[in-house]
């Protein structure tokens, strides 16, 4: 009789080149392939790809058998902050996931120090700070609600950053 049920063990040749630090959390094979998804305490491995730390994941959505992910993707770095956008989603479909959608949500989820919304003359524009595995301090980004003229945004931009910015510090 078995009083523990563990996962079997992610195979040799689907692990990833993990850093010296990083260990797996869990792990599912894709349907019909044998590709596998791998999250890990820096990151998510999709298959064919490196890893995406969880501060570069924009969106999870779990149906129940089918995981998408929506990674993020800087357009432009400027000063102090980088403006990201949606990169194309891609999709798994997990017949056994075990507790690979809960760790991947709770990981993007716990990787987001600070987040707020605010409108702008012309649009609006989300704020967030997010923990970067192994970095200390927060990675600062901003992402524009579709529709909002960029360039005529920045200066607004550049003290909303600033002023969460302060808001973090003078928290601590």
């Amino acid at each position: 009789m078995k009083l523990f049920r563990r996962r079997p063990r992610l195979p040799a040749g689907s692990r990833p080149p993990l850093a010296p630090e990083e260990r797996v959390v869990a792990w599912c094979t894709v349907a019909e392939t044998a590709d596998v998804v791998v999250a890990t305490n820096h990151g998510l491995w999709l298959p064919g790809t490196e890893r995406l730390g969880w501060h570069e994941i924009h969106k999870v959505a779990w149906s129940g058998r089918e995981l998408r992910i929506t990674p993020a993707e800087v357009a432009e770095d400027r000063d102090g902050y980088t403006v990201l956008v949606d990169g194309p989603v891609v999709s798994f479909l997990l017949l056994e996931p075990g507790e690979l959608p809960d760790q991947v949500r709770a990981r993007v989820t716990r990787s987001v120090a600070y987040t707020t919304h605010h409108e702008l003359a012309a649009g609006a524009v989300r704020v967030v700070g997010r923990r970067v595995s192994g970095q200390d301090g927060l990675s600062w980004a901003v992402r524009y609600d579709a529709g909002t003229p960029v360039e005529q945004s920045l200066e607004a931009t550049d003290e909303l950053v600033g002023a969460a910015r302060s808001t973090l510090e003078q928290a601590d």
